[in-house]
């Protein structure tokens, strides 16, 4: 191709390595309305297990309220655990996965309805439109929960870009514990162990720091591993053309 362009409302973190492996620039565009979504802190626990309780409790308060609520998991066995919980305490959710595919137009169309909620893995539904109706609007918009950080801070801002969209309100939230996959693979094992502490001052600092540490280990590692992919594309292309002439 003579010419190579793209879009995507998640490739400033990567602009540097676009730039160095295909000599791709990236250029801001300003969004077609101001963003309203209110982002919140993240929500820190030692166990997976009160991770997903409170998780639990925040979507039966926000249905409450009228909003209705997406709740984004890393994993198929995550998404049906969360909807057990939910269904445990008589809330109604539906379950989009890589199980229940041929449902998912009619999930998704539903989504944005007041005091709806739907449990989704990251790669189910991924860049859908989620409308919402008139009464959610009035309540606060779509609210995304996340049960987990991803290993790249981009694909955390896929799932939240869900929610208030074309100046729409809306919430998101992530919802993290020290079990989770995020810091068993790339955490610091010293940040790791004062976080678990409950009685550090200033544990919350740690806990953001330790994430942030995982997330550009693992970011690091992934981008490594395109490069690797990369050149290895470059060296084949050419022994190809070698062999063509």
């Amino acid at each position: 191709y003579r010419f190579r362009s793209g879009m995507s409302g998640t490739l400033w973190e990567v602009r540097n390595e676009l730039w160095s492996a295909y000599d791709l620039p990236v250029v801001r565009i300003p969004t077609h309305r101001p963003i309203a979504r209110d982002e919140r802190p993240d929500r820190f626990f030692r166990t997976e297990a009160e991770k997903f309780i409170a998780v639990a409790d925040a979507v039966e308060s926000h249905r409450t309220a009228g909003r209705p609520v997406l709740i984004g998991t890393r994993s198929v066995a995550a998404s049906e655990r969360m909807s057990t919980l939910l269904t445990e305490r008589s809330i109604p959710c539906s379950v989009l996965n890589a199980n229940r595919e041929a449902e998912e137009a009619a999930i998704i169309a539903r989504a944005g309805e007041s005091g709806t909620v739907t449990v989704a893995t990251n790669m189910a539904g991924r860049g859908t439109d989620i409308r919402i109706d008139a009464k959610a609007r009035d309540a606060g918009g779509l609210v995304v929960l996340a049960t987990e950080r991803h290993d790249e801070r981009r694909v955390d801002r896929q799932l939240f870009g869900r929610s208030g969209r074309q100046g729409d309100p809306g919430i998101a939230q992530a919802f993290v514990s020290l079990d989770d996959s995020l810091i068993r693979r790339h955490g610091f094992p010293p940040l790791t162990r004062l976080a678990s502490l409950p009685s550090l001052p200033f544990r919350r600092f740690v806990a953001g720091l330790l994430w942030r540490q995982a997330q550009w280990a693992a970011g690091l590692r992934a981008a490594t591993v395109r490069s690797e992919v990369a050149r290895a594309d470059a060296r084949l292309e050419q022994s190809l053309r070698g062999q063509s002439r």
